[in-house]
């Protein structure tokens, strides 16, 4: 099996789609079957992230590949045996190469797609696909946090359970000490940046400088500032799924991001060349990727130095938990999951929900923290 990953001259209805996979026998015959399934759900508008063709196309290179080294037929799901090959392929996966289980959830959930694909256009007679019935929380409002109701739903039984670890965020003075450790002035604004925005490593790294200027023009003497994440406003903004959103910036960080663009941004962009539209550049002067793999290269080395493991998405967990346990000590009347759940660009706040968790965890250590404070003051002389 092979895998290749079409150029810009490569067009599915007039429109090129550079980087759209392409999976070859060892003829170097296309698999029809795949590519079909590859050019139908991949092409959808819905789908346009470079990220989800990579991992659909490694995931159907992967699973035929598999098949091809048992002397499987992806046709043969009625095979008579006790487990589909589906369900062959996930065991083969967890106990020959310990795939972590979003992977192997990934995997399984485009495997599925395409024989659902397959069997929509006859081209097998029924589905390798065992289905569970699972409790589904209602999604009817976003108050359903305060609902508990919900109702049963099938799912496919072939994908491991999501595993509902909490996400890791660091406290207050790890967050300074992450700071502080930043000799380099575009790192530490990058940091203080992501841990007081909540902002995605993608809309880290693509986040316009007009974004700024826009803000800090239109909306004189406001604390707050709303600022809209637009994809399609042309200045290069990405978000996930390319959905825009509103978000509010405290003027203070605002103005600092400013000061950072008058006084040591432009450094960074040579003489005689057209500066980028974007807020932070490399040390060559250009814009990180779209997927803002040298912002994460940044964040972790200097995690290293404070003796911690951190990640830009910690540093989203961070200001989501921080903000949280604010929000709830001031007790506003805006419900400030919701609040949050807009911040974050949830479609769903449910997926915020998660946050109470942590902000019940950070809580307990706080107090926990205090009862130390106040043990020793109690066991000291005099």
């Amino acid at each position: 099996m092979h895998l290749i990953w079409a150029t810009k001259d490569y067009k599915l209805s007039g429109r090129s789609v550079p980087g759209m996979p392409i999976i070859l026998w060892d003829s170097m015959e296309s698999c029809v079957p795949v590519n079909n399934f590859l050019r139908s759900h991949l092409s959808r508008a819905a789908i346009e992230s470079d990220y989800s063709w990579k991992a659909a196309g490694q995931s159907l290179y992967d699973y035929f590949s598999f098949l091809q080294a048992h002397n499987l037929d992806w046709r043969d799901v009625d095979r008579g045996e006790s487990k589909t090959l589906i369900s062959a392929y996930r065991g083969y996966c967890r106990d020959e190469h310990s795939h972590a289980r979003n992977t192997l959830r990934l995997r399984i959930y485009y495997i599925s797609e395409f024989y659902k694909f397959a069997f929509k256009h006859g081209l097998i007679r029924e589905l390798p696909i065992n289905l569970e019935i699972r409790h589904r929380r209602s999604k009817d409002s976003l108050l359903m946090h305060l609902d508990a109701r919900g109702s049963l739903t099938e799912a496919n039984g072939e994908i491991p359970r999501k595993h509902k670890a909490l996400p890791k965020y660091l406290t207050r003075d790890q967050v300074k000490a992450l700071i502080n450790i930043a000799n380099n002035v575009h790192h530490r604004m990058i940091v203080s940046f992501a841990v007081r925005s909540g902002l995605r490593r993608m809309e880290l790294a693509t986040f316009p400088v007009m974004y700024v200027k826009q803000a800090l023009h239109s909306s004189e003497g406001r604390n707050n500032i709303s600022i809209r994440l637009d994809p399609s406003d042309g200045s290069g903004m990405k978000t996930k799924r390319g959905k825009a959103r509103d978000i509010l910036m405290s003027r203070k960080l605002l103005l600092q991001l400013d000061r950072y663009i008058t006084q040591h941004r432009g450094l960074r962009t040579p003489i005689g060349t057209p500066d980028s539209a974007r807020l932070f550049l490399n040390q060559n002067g250009k814009p990180y990727s779209n997927e803002g793999k040298g912002l994460e290269k940044i964040v972790r080395d200097l995690g290293k130095k404070i003796g911690l493991d951190v990640y830009p998405h910690m540093l989203r967990h961070s200001y989501a938990t921080h903000t949280l346990a604010s929000l709830q000590r001031l007790q506003s009347n805006q419900d400030p999951l919701i609040f949050l759940s807009r911040q974050l660009g949830h479609s769903s706040i449910t997926t915020t929900e998660i946050y109470l968790h942590l902000v019940d965890d950070y809580v307990d250590n706080a107090v926990l923290e205090y009862d130390d404070e106040l043990n020793e003051l109690g066991t000291s002389d005099g």
